[in-house]
C-alpha cells in the first residue's frame, strides 16, 4: 500500500465536485469543497475497513480549459 492516495477531481458543470482515485477503485462526490473532503475520507476509511490504509490523502483538482489562439 502506498503512503499516499491521489484523487483527480473535476468540478461539474452543476456547481459540484467529483473525485476519483487514480489507483484505487474509490470514486465520490459532493457540493462543495468541504463536503467532497469528508466524502474522499468516508469512501477511502469504508475501502481499507479490513486492512491498513494509506498515511495521507492529496486531492489533484483538474481544470480542463479549451481557448481559441489568434
Amino acid at each position: 500500500m502506498n503512503d499516499e492516495l491521489v484523487f483527480e477531481v473535476t468540478q461539474d458543470a452543476d456547481g459540484g465536485y467529483v473525485a476519483e482515485c487514480l489507483t484505487e477503485a474509490i470514486v465520490t462526490q459532493g457540493d462543495s469543497w468541504e463536503e467532497l473532503r469528508k466524502n474522499v475520507l468516508e469512501a477511502v476509511e469504508a475501502y481499507f475497513f479490513d486492512r491498513s490504509g494509506p498515511a495521507s490523502v492529496r486531492l489533484r483538482l483538474v481544470r480542463d480549459e479549451r481557448v481559441a489562439v489568434g
